[in-house]
């Protein structure tokens, strides 16, 4: 799968939309996935979760589908799986179907995309829900400080800013807000499509004719065609870039929440790199070594020797512009001090003696093996192509990606720690029963 490029083909229409189309073996299924390069990271704080609000709008109802009740109607009908998101950078929207009903995918997204209604009452309802969604995720401590520790490396700028925004601004959000943003950043050039999926099948009198496939392959012209009669009204243009991040930091830095819990919650990590940094290959194996599966370091020396969570994982997460490596944590309130020191300690490790190519081997297959099983499913497939075109503006096969992978020696491993885990890089974000914030600032030294 994706060894090289006749795998998928990749096609830009006049408009400039870009067009993705990557047929598998295997499944009876097709993915449709429409991903805009726009989220929380492209907004001004007056309206600071508009890109969630927007793609919350987008089921409420067209013309053609006048309410969520005939949206939902049709996919449901044919057991198909439908739903959307909004990150930082991206938003996106799809349905997984049948591939016989391929067609029924295309018309609503397509619609939902084009043609959504946005009407006033709606919004005023949408509010109250979003508020709701608000309130969960502040009353879910595994949730809420994943977002406390962005805002406390990124402070009052977009990339601290939560994706659901706040509730004094969603409720303060105007229909004209909404639409203008929607003006802004939906646009032609801004937007990928791609099938992923068992779609050679599709050849009903109302969908594609065989030829377009011709002996067992794509003829990209045809198909292509097929889907801009779907999204012929697209609003052409670019749209305005985000602002850069600004990274600011001299001093290890922690920030509590109090809440009155049975277990911490906690993130604890380093500022590193961008998507486009080549050291990212290096850092993900890193981050896996640490605390990325069962074996590894930090799972073992937190819960399997010292039964102190249930939880505990490391990872790194990178932006266009900015990245981070984060372990996260469920402590019990006694004994958290502790296992901040046993994490600082594993970091220090990494950066004193590295890591051995035995286990370094481990952690290549380990993401080698997942990223497989990730791309098994149309959605899989669809989400890891349509990411790197929109965020990078090339997609690497995963024989590429592979290959940057086997390049990463032990040394790099072992400079890439030394890099990151300094004392003045380290932050800590916490949720517990706690108020006096100068007992962790003592623990945060490397």
């Amino acid at each position: 799968m994706l060894c090289d490029r006749s795998m998928f083909t990749k096609t830009t229409l006049k408009n400039g939309l870009r067009i993705i189309l990557a047929p598998t073996k295997g499944t009876k299924t097709v993915t449709v996935l429409l991903m805009v390069g726009t989220g929380s990271k492209y907004e001004t704080k007056d309206i600071n979760g508009v890109s969630h609000f927007l793609e919350h709008m987008f089921f409420k109802g067209t013309k053609k589908r006048p309410s969520t009740l005939a949206i939902a109607e049709e996919l449901d009908r044919v057991g198909g799986a439908y739903n959307a998101f909004t990150s930082k950078e991206y938003t996106g929207y799809w349905a997984k179907v049948a591939s016989s009903h391929l067609d029924l995918a295309l018309d609503v997204i397509s619609d939902i995309f084009l043609n959504s209604s946005l009407k006033e009452n709606e919004i005023n309802k949408e509010k109250k829900v979003i508020t709701q969604e608000i309130n969960m995720y502040q009353d879910t401590p595994q949730n809420y400080v994943g977002m406390l520790f962005e805002k406390l490396l990124y402070k009052d700028q977009p990339a601290g800013w939560s994706v659901l925004g706040t509730k004094k601004v969603v409720n303060s959000l105007r229909r004209e807000q909404i639409l203008n943003y929607l003006k802004k950043y939906y646009t032609s050039l801004n937007t990928v499509i791609c099938l992923a999926g068992n779609v050679k099948k599709v050849q009903s009198a109302r969908c594609l004719p065989a030829r377009a496939f011709g002996s067992g392959r794509w003829q990209a012209g045809k198909v292509q065609s097929y889907i801009d009669r779907y999204f012929k009204g697209i609003k052409v243009g670019e749209c305005k870039s985000k602002k850069k991040v600004v990274e600011r930091q001299m001093n290890p830095q922690s920030q509590l929440h109090y809440k009155k819990t049975d277990q911490s919650h906690f993130c604890l990590g380093v500022r590193t790199y961008d998507l486009f940094n080549p050291r990212r290959y290096a850092l993900k194996l890193l981050s896996t070594i640490l605390g990325g599966n069962m074996s590894s370091r930090l799972f073992i020396s937190v819960r399997v020797k010292e039964g102190l969570a249930y939880y505990i994982s490391t990872d790194s997460e990178f932006y266009t512009d900015t990245g981070y490596l984060v372990t996260q944590a469920g402590i019990d309130n006694k004994k958290v001090k502790k296992a901040i020191r046993i994490i600082l300690r594993e970091y220090q490790k990494m950066a004193k003696t590295g890591v051995g190519e035995k286990e370094l081997v481990k952690a290549k297959d380990y993401i080698k093996g997942r990223t497989l099983i990730s791309l098994e499913s149309s959605d899989g497939l669809s989400s890891w192509l349509c990411t790197q075109e929109l965020l990078r503006g090339k997609i690497n096969t995963l024989k590429e990606e592979f290959a940057k992978i086997d390049k990463v020696t032990p040394k790099d491993i072992q400079e890439v720690a030394q890099d990151i885990f300094v004392s003045k890089k380290l932050n800590l974000a916490l949720i517990g029963p706690f108020r006096d914030k100068r007992e962790f600032d003592r623990l945060l030294t490397i």
